[in-house]
């Protein structure tokens, strides 16, 4: 008994001493506190556990090495345009770009985003297509080729990535490989052996000690890029897995949306790489010319590359989310496969609504993750109750993460609308600016309404109470979903 009594007292006093720092030390936000207090309180030991795994800090001086980049041009070109945007002496040739130079600011200003107005974007929403465009690209590569994913599987499609690639390597290109090992956690190292004997190399982002067992739960790279040749650049929703061929017969078909640059931005992309790839090797790239080949003018798109991550000092991808929905006069329409706004985000989409602004939310029929489906649909409720029209997408899994605004700007990323992207994971997204670009998108959003049903307050409101209890335990635990 007196042992029992020593070990309560102990876990108690521990809970008090991860509640303080919690509380005094890590400030974080309110939700997020509160979120694990409870844990802390209601599940003692196992919750212990759990901060130790999922509840670390990361600070943006000791991850990346920002001093390499402050000395590359395009470190330059960024300070060039933030003294032109601070001065109101800078302008976009593109008309949507021009009228949203406070966004362009924005992400200037918080991400050092150059924005570039000579690109060629290519909308891909479907696996196969992406795979066979990406597959031609590598086979074409004369210089180099950078690879990063989230999700690297040994499937057919990844072998048949890795067999291009190697062939590449073979043939004298420099090839890289990065994956987040949680994300790739079936990967082996044989899996790479003849990519390695060809003179390909690969690293892991955030590795574990243990084989099996990584303690750094959160904070993963959730970004996915692939840079060739320093001219061709590609990003958006898709990992490399056969599910992302429709394949898999829980999610069937898989819509996604991932987007082929060619153009300025492209060297954003690139820059990006590097930083991440020198975080994770000892064998450091450098910003010289040969990845920053001098660009052809391919298009009129204008973009900004913008990045954000828990080493961040603003959530850059998030806030550019409340400035474009802020900036709305006629639509919103978004597309993701989780919605679990915070308050700021929330509130956002609320005024829209309020302001008669028409806003249409897209999300999947089925969950992948069931905690975070829930507290989704909980948050849908929010917004049916301000008038947004929300859709419940039926032909497969929608795994997309876009948002399109008046049919004039838009973004195609990595980063759903959780606070697991906004502060938790590494996430790249693309902002857009061309009415014609952005048009081609909403045309896309109607076609996927056919493929969907409408979800109206009138049915949310009658859900079960078993449904109802599944929500409101996913809703408060959303800040650490």
């Amino acid at each position: 008994m007196e042992i029992y009594q020593l070990l309560t007292s102990f876990v108690i006093i521990l809970n008090l001493v991860f509640a303080s720092a919690v509380v005094f030390l890590e400030r974080r936000d309110i939700g997020t506190t509160w979120a694990w207090l409870l844990v802390l309180f209601f599940i003692p030991l196992f919750g212990f556990v759990v901060y130790l795994l999922f509840a670390q800090n990361l600070t943006r001086s000791k991850l990346f090495k920002w001093e390499i980049f402050r000395k590359s041009a395009i470190s330059r070109l960024s300070e060039t345009q933030n003294s032109l945007l601070y001065a109101g002496k800078f302008h976009a040739v593109n008309e949507a770009g021009d009228k949203n130079l406070d966004l362009i600011h924005l992400h200037a200003n918080n991400d050092h985003a150059v924005y570039s107005e000579d690109n060629e974007v290519d909308l891909i929403i479907k696996g196969r297509e992406k795979f066979d465009r990406l597959l031609k690209d590598i086979r074409e590569a004369q210089e180099h080729i950078h690879v990063q994913y989230y999700i690297l599987k040994r499937d057919a499609i990844g072998k048949q990535l890795l067999a291009a690639l190697t062939e590449r390597a073979m043939n004298g290109v420099q090839v890289k490989i990065l994956y987040d090992e949680m994300g790739s956690r079936t990967l082996t190292r044989g899996f790479f052996k003849a990519f390695r004997a060809a003179g390909g190399e690969v690293e892991a982002f955030f590795p574990s000690r243990f084989r099996l067992i990584n303690l750094r739960l959160n904070y993963r790279n959730h970004r996915k890029m692939v840079i060739i040749d320093g001219k061709i650049g590609y990003t958006g929703g898709f990992n490399v897995g056969d599910e992302y061929l429709g394949l898999n017969k829980k999610f069937g078909y898989w819509r996604d949306t991932h987007l082929r640059i060619v153009g300025t931005a492209v060297f954003a992309l690139q820059t990006r790489f590097i930083l991440d790839w020198n975080q994770a090797s000892g064998n450091d790239i450098r910003y010289n010319s040969d990845f920053f080949p001098q660009p052809v003018p391919a298009g009129k798109v204008g973009v900004q590359i913008v990045t954000s991550g828990p080493d961040s000092e603003t959530e850059n991808i998030k806030i550019g989310y409340i400035k474009m929905i802020l900036s709305a006069k006629k639509t919103v329409s978004i597309q993701t496969p989780y919605f679990i706004p915070d308050a700021s985000l929330l509130d956002a989409l609320r005024i829209a609504c309020m302001s008669g602004v028409e806003v249409n939310l897209m999300i999947p029929n089925k969950p992948d993750h069931p905690f975070v489906y829930w507290a989704t649909m909980s948050h849908v409720g929010e917004m049916l109750k301000t008038g947004a029209r929300v859709y419940i997408y039926n032909k497969g899994f929608i795994h997309a993460k876009t948002i399109v605004v008046d049919e004039e700007i838009a973004s195609v990323g990595t980063a759903n609308i959780d606070v697991r992207s906004f502060k938790l994971n590494f996430e790249v997204n693309a902002f857009l600016y061309d009415k014609e670009f952005s048009s081609n998108m909403a045309r896309i959003f109607e076609h996927d309404i056919n493929d969907s049903r409408l979800l109206t307050l009138e049915q949310y409101v009658h859900r079960s109470r078993w449904i109802r209890i599944k929500e409101s335990i996913s809703r408060l635990l959303s800040p650490i979903l």
